[in-house]
């Protein structure tokens, strides 16, 4: 995902990437709140307060993390932190975490609540990033009150529903135009087609499950979006009548297969073909080998698991 949202980044103009690291990017922006709105693919978008190299492996370099420069700037309300460790050192996410807390909390003079046990915070609190990669610490404040992943239309969700930014992701990887029909054959509560809502497409999904559909149509609210109750092995649309599929298809971990697919998953994909029109493309989330000849691949973990967002033409 580093790779995606960077080019993204790039793509839309919105800054200079700077460094692509274990589940980060840095990028200098002169429009800090414009970037934030236009970053779909990331789960959340901070700004970067210090970026402190020299950090060691010992409990005595977590003094260095009080390095934070003039914080003027920053908002005065009610903290916490929220650290990423990689590697091992002599210290855990929790000492990084009130390390940062504890002087933030003294040079802003507002309360700091700490995570060490599990505690959540409460609501209502700014919230602090601080990742330490190598001997580099990066310690950033989200500038919202929540993180970008959690968009306003998913009020309700099903078992397996697809995270936003890899949807956004996939959305993007797709190359969707406008007048383009999008296919999602296994569309659950509609993530991937609500996120190709702004691409002036035609939006069509499918399901076999109606609590699924129902979740789909709660969510997608006003968008122009058409959503069937039919199984993916036996799609009601005439052949190339497609332009692009994005989808995520069943898997036993989170959600398994029914109807056809249930005995004969490789079903999905001969649909697929059959109604992707010559140059159309797939864009899938796979947890087994790619079908098709595939153009271009970017491992993910996804609940734990290793996944792959695949891109495919349709075979001739």
């Amino acid at each position: 995902m580093e790779t995606l949202v960077a080019t993204e980044i790039r793509e839309r103009g919105l800054g200079q990437v700077d460094l692509i690291g274990h589940r980060e990017v840095h990028f200098t922006s002169l429009d800090a709140a414009a970037a934030i709105r236009a970053l779909p693919t990331a789960d959340d978008v901070l700004l970067v307060a210090a970026v402190i190299h020299g950090i060691g492996h010992t409990k005595e370099d977590l003094r260095r993390l009080g390095e934070l420069g003039d914080l003027s700037w920053a908002p005065r309300r009610p903290l916490d932190v929220s650290a990423t460790v990689v590697g091992a050192r002599r210290f855990g996410r929790y000492d990084v975490e009130d390390a940062v807390g504890v002087h933030l909390s003294r040079v802003l003079g507002v309360p700091y609540h700490s995570r060490r046990g599990g505690v959540r915070p409460p609501p209502g609190t700014t919230s602090w990033r601080v990742t330490i990669e190598g001997k580099r610490a990066t310690v950033a404040v989200r500038p919202g009150d929540r993180p970008s992943h959690r968009r306003d239309y998913k009020r309700v969700g099903v078992p397996g529903t697809l995270h936003p930014p890899v949807a956004a992701a996939m959305v993007r990887l797709a190359a969707v135009a406008p007048g383009d029909v999008v296919l999602d054959p296994c569309c659950g509560a509609g993530t991937l087609l609500i996120e190709a809502g702004g691409t002036g497409a035609r939006l069509l999904g499918v399901d076999a499950d109606p609590a699924a559909l129902r979740a789909a149509t709660a969510n997608a609210g006003a968008l122009a979006a058409r959503w069937l109750h039919a199984d993916a092995a036996a799609l009601p649309l005439r052949a190339s009548t497609v332009d692009r599929i994005v989808v995520n298809p069943p898997w036993d971990r989170q959600v398994p297969a029914t109807g056809a697919l249930a005995t004969d998953p490789s079903r999905l994909w001969s649909e697929a073909r059959r109604v992707l029109r010559p140059g159309g493309r797939l864009v899938a989330l796979l947890h087994a080998p790619a079908p098709w000849p595939v153009l271009a691949r970017y491992p993910i973990r996804l609940s734990g698991a290793e996944a792959q967002i695949v891109v495919a033409a349709a075979p001739p």
